[in-house]
């Protein structure tokens, strides 16, 4: 696995690719951005390569959502010369995403320059992109380097950094629904990867009010916290460590808006605010007995492979196959396999009540919210109570990986019980 090498967080990060790309000979260079990354950085970057005699071909994305799908890939595929050069993404989460996969597929390398501390993809393999409506993360390549200027961070608008804090707030359930994988579902698993998600957020949550006030040393704690978890996710091989429920919540949603062509809300909003819930869920199941589950377990309900698909076809009807197909782990499992993983919950309860216990309560995770300037619900993001049910009943469908939500649904409790219970208000 290559190093991202160097990962610089500091003034001046124009200059420093400047020296990156004489060190590498680098005599020519692609730079994807759009508007308002042109003015945040972009312009200075492309001015800082050419004085240095650098030959820059800047691609600039327009419109009012620019959406890592097949339209934008294909402008950007269309727009950039097809000679050898470095692609430069500079940005945050989207237009890294579209520049991570342009670059591979064209057998290119490419540097980040991140505008926004935003999103932990910034040193990831995947680029999460919308392929027929559906949200799949593609495996791709990791930047090569990683130039981050505090100044560009700082001037960044209040939402993105939230969003950043959202996005590493959703860290807390994503490493318990990866534990319940590997206790339940033989997920790989790798302990050490899990400790440094786990600590990302805990050093991240210290800081936040200092986020929330924009200040340059929360700042810099939150860009290396992203960078951390998307190290994270370099070195597993996939999203698995930092991608679980609260991630399906939120692209369910993603997936609803485009679909219903409603104004996008920011990826990590949606993942912070959707924690809370997933949260109460934890703080749900951590409070029934181990005799309470095995009731629950022998009850039910027991929902017939031909109603999933049709609750798929309902949830998805543009999308559908391909929600059954990465589904079909699930919806496959014979009686006998059922009855293994009923027997596995009930032999693990106590291992399942441990991991539920280091899931803070989601209250004290609203507070962290709240401090860092983040959404704390998902109504509060124009979302009606009716769409979160849905999102939190129906996201799991989009992801072969088991969470507290699949768990949830084997003993018979409502996975939106803590929205009922008046927490997302």
């Amino acid at each position: 696995m290559k190093q991202i090498d160097p990962i610089y967080i500091g003034s001046d990060a124009a200059d420093r690719l400047v020296t990156f790309c004489k060190g590498r000979r680098v005599s020519s260079v692609t730079l994807i951005c759009d508007k308002n990354t042109r003015l945040a950085a972009g312009a200075r970057v492309a001015e800082s390569l050419r004085t240095h005699g650098i030959d820059v071909a800047v691609v600039e994305l327009s419109g009012e959502e620019i959406v890592a799908d097949a339209d934008y890939l294909l402008h950007v595929f269309l727009q950039s010369p097809v000679d050898e050069r470095l692609f430069v993404a500079v940005g945050s989460g989207t237009l890294t995403d579209i520049t991570r996969f342009v670059s591979h597929r064209s057998r290119q390398q490419f540097v980040s320059v991140p505008t926004a501390a935003s999103v932990d993809g910034f040193a990831s393999i995947g680029a999460p992109l919308v392929v027929r409506g559906i949200k799949e993360t593609h495996i791709c390549h990791a930047p090569l380097a990683i130039f981050a200027d505090l100044d560009v961070l700082e001037s960044a608008p209040a939402p993105l950094r939230a969003s950043g804090f959202g996005d590493i707030v959703g860290k807390i359930t994503s490493v318990a629904d990866w534990k319940l994988g590997r206790l339940l579902w033989n997920e790989p698993f790798d302990e050490e990867i899990a400790a440094r998600t786990t600590r990302a957020f805990t050093t991240t949550g210290a800081a936040a009010k200092e986020i929330g006030a924009g200040e340059s040393g929360g700042l810099r704690v939150l860009m290396e916290s992203l960078i951390e978890t998307g190290l994270c996710m370099l070195e597993f091989g996939t999203s698995r460590p930092a991608s679980g429920a609260e991630h399906h919540v939120s692209h369910y949603l993603e997936m609803m808006l485009l679909r219903e062509e409603r104004p996008a809300v920011l990826h990590g909003a949606k993942v912070g605010a959707a924690t809370v819930q997933i949260a109460a869920l934890y703080e749900h199941i951590r409070g029934l007995s181990a005799k309470e589950a095995a009731s629950r377990l022998a009850e039910g309900p027991h929902v017939s492979r031909e109603e999933e698909i049709s609750r798929i076809r309902k949830l998805y009807p543009h999308s559908a196959d391909g929600v059954i197909a990465a589904h079909l782990p699930f919806l496959d499992l014979s009686k006998a396999d059922r009855r293994e993983l009923t027997r596995a919950i009930e032999e693990n309860w106590a291992n399942i009540q441990e991991i539920a216990a280091a899931v803070p309560p989601a209250q004290q995770i609203r507070q962290s919210l709240a401090d860092a300037g983040a959404a704390t619900s998902l109504t509060s993001l124009g979302f009606s109570r009716e769409e979160v049910q849905t999102a939190i009943r129906s996201g799991h469908y989009l992801r072969n990986r088991f969470t507290v939500v699949k768990l949830a649904r084997l003993l018979g409790i409502d996975p939106a019980i803590g929205l009922e219970a008046g927490r997302d208000a």
